[in-house]
């Protein structure tokens, strides 16, 4: 039998409507969005089915939206009988794993990536920091292009997505030399993201202290499913683990590519993307195109996945 990963996002295009149709569908997504309504008391809901504002843009909105929006999933595929044989989330999407393992509940959760949200938007001052994915250097050589881009000033990987794609985050003339730096030399292609802070590096260090108190009030419960964590690439299984790899995920990197290569090297042939776009799918094959890929987000792609795991057995 494939041994199955359910993958969770931590970005993704916010897009009017996601979720929408689970929500319409199926009482066991419904319930999700109604409970998420109901803790942070503001209508999630209408922001994820329609945003005008664009207020889903907003660092505290979008990762409670992200992590609704996943476990709604989540819950329908569950509904379906499908259980993984692991879970891991990219950044944020390591919440909506821990709910979906039962280790953090959907209330804790929405709360604290609220918090989480707000705290990062708030360590750096807009336009002091910036982000940028390089493509097409290995990591080793963009250690040395850090050290002569950094100039005294932050400057670091801030997730190693895939073989062929690193993304930096650091003070907004340290990334952009970087860039420049990267180009000369053979980098493929450098882009500058449009995140609203620079995630996953040091500069995150005041929102990593403010979310450590935050945690330490949250009771977590050992994972019903092994839950492979970012910061350390590494099975984690008890509470005081959980709570310790969030809190240094805020300020480290995403170790993504090790991450879905431990899956692999544990068994897993399918990994299901469970939440919305297919981002984490598209990085999965970078890494090693002889596994499956699939992802939940509508019920087109949940019948797709469902036909997939029946003729994998």
């Amino acid at each position: 039998m494939t041994k199955i990963a359910f993958i969770f996002p931590g970005q993704a295009s916010q897009y009017p409507g996601m979720g929408k149709e689970f929500n319409d569908e199926f009482k066991v997504a419904r319930l999700v969005f109604e409970e998420a309504d109901q803790i942070l008391g503001v209508s999630l809901s209408q922001l994820c089915f329609n945003d005008p504002e664009e207020r889903l843009k907003l660092t505290e909105n979008t990762q409670p939206a992200l992590l609704t929006v996943s476990i709604a999933a989540f819950r329908v595929l569950s509904s379906k009988g499908v259980q993984p044989h692991f879970v891991a989330g990219h950044s944020l999407g390591e919440y909506s794993g821990l709910v979906a393992a039962e280790s953090l509940s959907l209330s804790d959760a929405l709360i604290t990536v609220r918090s989480r949200g707000k705290y990062m938007q708030e360590a750096v001052p807009t336009g002091q920091g910036a982000t940028a994915a390089i493509l097409g250097l290995d990591q080793e050589r963009i250690q040395d292009l850090w050290r002569e881009a950094a100039r005294e000033a932050v400057l670091a990987t801030a997730n190693l997505n895939s073989p062929g794609q690193i993304v930096i985050a650091g003070t907004t003339a340290a990334v952009h030399r970087a860039m420049e730096l990267a180009r000369a030399r053979g980098a493929k292609k450098t882009i500058l993201l449009p995140v609203s802070a620079p995630f996953h590096c040091p500069l995150m260090q005041p929102a990593q202290d403010r979310l450590e108190n935050d945690l330490a009030q949250i009771q977590f419960r050992d994972p019903t499913f092994p839950l492979i964590n970012n910061v350390d690439a590494a099975e984690v299984s008890s509470s005081d683990q959980i709570r310790n790899s969030l809190i240094r995920q805020v300020s480290s990197p995403v170790r993504w590519t090790e991450s879905v290569r431990l899956m692999i090297a544990r068994g897993v042939g399918l990994f299901v993307e469970v939440g919305p776009g297919r981002v984490l799918s598209g990085l999965v094959r970078q890494i090693d195109k002889s596994v499956k890929t699939a992802n939940v987000e509508d019920i087109n792609s949940l019948n797709e996945t469902l036909d997939v795991i029946e003729l994998l057995g």
